[in-house]
């Protein structure tokens, strides 16, 4: 074995840089976020051959003093904290002081800067770890820095690079998430010489979307929901996308922390089970999200590359974003994004909701009351069998009966989602409101309302459980046999009675009687795992929101049946009040707007 020794300082800062720099977009993220720290207003990134050339990043920021300009490449030295309660608060992008010394050490490094109390600039140049003595330099206020030749003196981590096209991509996916944390911030990315993006400073909320639709696409805003709530010292604000705006993948997820964008398991958890109600299996919601808090309860400190965090209080923050994510999608009622209007005003829809959002239409018309409900031919028996497991049968949608006076009067207000006029091949509700014709797939709508209405019974009836014949032994992780007997109380309240039965075991003595059937013993370990790790599980709701989920299906209108006008009129009136009823249990529209407008651009009217 050989003897201890100190490593050479450029072999230091080589392993530093294995660290924090994976790729040239890890070099474009240290730069731009130093320029953010030093209050730039406009970035400029020039790019050659993916950034394995050449890159370089201008800003109009402070600048760095001549004296400074030597510790600006030195190990671990900044101006961003300076003891411990610095570290505990961390506001600024950066802050561990080895981004310049480790990309300096794999590149030939130049910096040229001109502090804003200077009337001169100066110039350093860092050649594999060799710094050259400051030289004058002609420069305006701000900063420029050039990487040349990435991974000249490390071939082997230059041999990973991909090739220029998805190197320059990773670079550009980058700088659009950055944009959207500093909407006021000037940003233009050019490659090989030629421009390639231009993100314009935003000075208002709309302007701030516009940036959005810059990254995201121009039709997420029409197909977005405002989020702004605050709460318990956490504030949540952006834009999430209606699930009918959903993706195959998670490539347009962008959720920040105190305007630090970073991956985080607990965000993920809580954004997908707020979405768990509404959303296709396999299918990715589309959001942009600040969550902004204290410094101090939040660790930037546990990632060398800085997108990773940790929270202080971590089940409060879950417990935050699901609640705001969950009710906010709760009011994606039918109709609620259609503005009340003449028709000389109509404003085009994408997927029934408008270019911005407007306050709730539907708030002004009244619920429908218990004797007002449609009558669509569903059967009462397979759903009566279901009130005996909810408690109470009136609790179900078993019949609606036609409420009267459903036809508009003279001179009246037209409700959000208008007056049915036709059943176009017994699938689809015509309805004619203000701003034009309204489609409805009445099946998908109705099957939305009779889930809702029976987990709304659920809710309200007691829950009934079933004592297992044979309590049922199971092997679980130390972990999870701990969570158990910390939250066998909660887990009581769902029917779900446990025992630690030692010290990696659990037995299982009752369990819902809506899930009677199900893998008791898989149902246990995937509640139990969540509960181990984020504190909370909502595996047994999901479970019986399914089940649910089948009977709404099972027991809903079917396609093919004819309505008469009274009963898709009840409809119309069912899908205003329900909430989510937007979309079907499965995340597909229930309904479309076609605006008079759109109509006219079909016939080419007015042309």
């Amino acid at each position: 074995m050989p003897s201890i020794r100190p490593l050479p300082p450029e072999l230091i800062n080589q392993i530093a840089a294995g660290e924090v720099i994976e790729r040239p977009a890890s070099v474009v993220k240290e730069l731009v976020e130093n320029s953010i720290d030093a209050g730039a207003r406009r970035i400029e990134v020039d790019i050659e051959q993916g950034g394995s050339r050449l890159i370089r990043v201008r800003d109009d920021g402070c600048g760095i003093a001549r004296d400074e300009l030597v510790l600006a490449v030195a190990s671990h030295a900044t101006s961003k904290i300076g003891s411990f309660d610095d570290l505990e608060r961390v506001a600024s992008m950066g802050f561990r002081g080895e981004a310049l010394a480790s990309v300096s050490s794999v590149a030939r490094f130049s910096l040229t800067s001109r502090h804003e109390g200077q009337d001169a600039a100066f110039r350093i140049e860092v050649d594999g770890g060799k710094l050259q003595e400051a030289r004058p330099a002609q420069h305006p206020p701000g900063t420029t820095i050039e990487v040349r030749d990435l991974f000249y003196n490390v071939p082997a981590r230059r041999k990973f690079l991909r090739a220029e096209r998805t190197e320059f991509a990773h670079i550009d996916d980058l700088l659009k998430s950055l944009a959207l944390a500093r909407a006021g911030v000037d940003i233009r990315l050019s490659h090989n010489g030629r421009p390639v993006r231009l993100l314009k400073p935003a000075r208002d909320e709309e302007a701030a979307l516009g940036r959005v639709a810059e990254v995201l696409g121009p039709d997420f805003p029409a197909q977005s929901l405002r989020i702004d709530h605050s709460a318990a010292g956490l504030r949540l604000s952006g834009w999430v996308g209606l699930p009918t705006a959903s993706r195959s993948q998670a490539d347009q997820q962008y959720f920040y922390v105190n305007g630090r964008m970073v991956r985080d398991r607990v965000v993920a958890h809580a954004v997908r089970q707020a979405y768990a109600d509404v959303l296709f299996h396999g299918r990715h919601p589309v959001f942009v999200l600040f969550l902004e808090l204290d410094p101090t309860g939040v660790d930037v400190n546990v990632h060398p590359a800085k997108n990773e965090v940790r929270f202080r209080e971590q089940r409060l923050v879950h417990d935050f974003l699901f609640r705001t994510l969950h009710e906010a999608l709760a009011q994606t009622r039918a109709g609620a994004g259609v503005p009340m209007a003449e028709p000389s005003q109509a404003i085009p829809a994408v997927g029934g909701y408008p270019m911005r959002p407007v306050q709730n239409a539907s708030a002004a018309w009244p619920l429908p009351s218990s004797q007002s409900r449609l009558s669509l031919g569903v059967r009462d028996e397979p759903l009566a069998g279901y009130a005996t497991l909810l408690g109470d049968a009136s609790a179900c949608p078993v019949a609606w009966t036609p409420p009267a006076g459903n036809e508009p009067e003279q001179g009246s207000d037209v409700p959000p989602l208008g007056y049915a006029i036709a059943q176009l091949k017994n699938i689809y509700v015509l309805a004619e409101n203000e701003h034009g014709l309204v489609l409805v797939d009445m099946h998908a709508a109705h099957e939305r309302i009779t889930y809702e209405k029976l987990k709304n019974g659920r809710a309200t009836a007691n829950l009934r459980s079933q004592m297992l014949l044979v309590p049922l032994s199971i092997a679980v992780s130390a972990k999870e046999a701990a969570a158990a007997e910390e939250y066998a109380d909660a887990l009581a309240e769902w029917g779900l009675e446990l025992s630690r039965s030692g010290p990696s075991g659990v037995v299982v003595r009752r369990i819902p009687a809506l899930l009677e059937g199900a893998d008791v013993a898989q149902l246990t370990r995937d509640v139990l795992s969540e509960l181990a790790q984020h504190g909370s599980s909502r595996r047994l709701q999901e479970l019986e929101n399914e089940l649910l989920s089948t009977m709404a299906c099972h027991g809903s209108v079917r396609a093919g049946r004819r309505l008469g006008l009274p009963e898709m009129n009840a409809l119309l009136r069912e899908m205003e009040a329900t909430e989510r009823s937007g979309q079907c249990n499965h995340g597909r529209p229930t309904w479309v707007q076609l605006a008079l407008g759109e109509l006219d651009r079909l016939f080419l009217r007015g042309r």
